[in-house]
């Protein structure tokens, strides 16, 4: 039994890689985000305080915040989530239908983050960010 590579396989690889190194690129931003200064200040004010009191020491504890770790781990729990929400979506109306809700819910994230000014925003616009991706 031979198989064929067509142009269709090979474009739907590359979508799927795509979608992988989207979900690796968002886990490696927020990671580099959650350790601006800036970002820390405006969000998780405790954290910030806690990061400048201890210059000194190992990075190890400073990061220690429930809301800060919900933030991270928002990405694995809305990933879980919409893969089962996106297998019914897609048996019931299609691939297209399923790539339009993932396309808007990607785009309500970015808004919401865009203009997040508390942390509920910021968390609601990452679960949305995340599902859509």
């Amino acid at each position: 039994m031979s198989l064929k590579i067509t142009n269709y396989f090979i474009f739907v690889c590359l979508v799927a890689a795509t979608g992988g190194s989207l979900f690796g690129y968002d886990l490696g931003v927020s990671g580099g985000v959650t350790s601006m200064n800036d970002f820390l200040k405006e969000f998780f004010p405790k954290v910030y305080r806690r990061k400048q009191a201890h210059l000194h020491e190992t990075d190890y504890c400073k990061y220690d915040n429930q809301l800060l770790t919900l933030f991270t781990s928002s990405l694995y729990f809305a990933g879980l989530v919409s893969t089962f929400g996106a297998s019914y979506v897609t048996r019931n109306k299609g691939r297209r239908a399923s790539i339009l809700v993932g396309a808007v819910s990607f785009f309500l994230g970015r808004a919401i983050n865009a203009g997040a000014v508390n942390i509920t925003m910021l968390i609601i616009g990452r679960i949305l960010l995340d599902a859509g991706i």
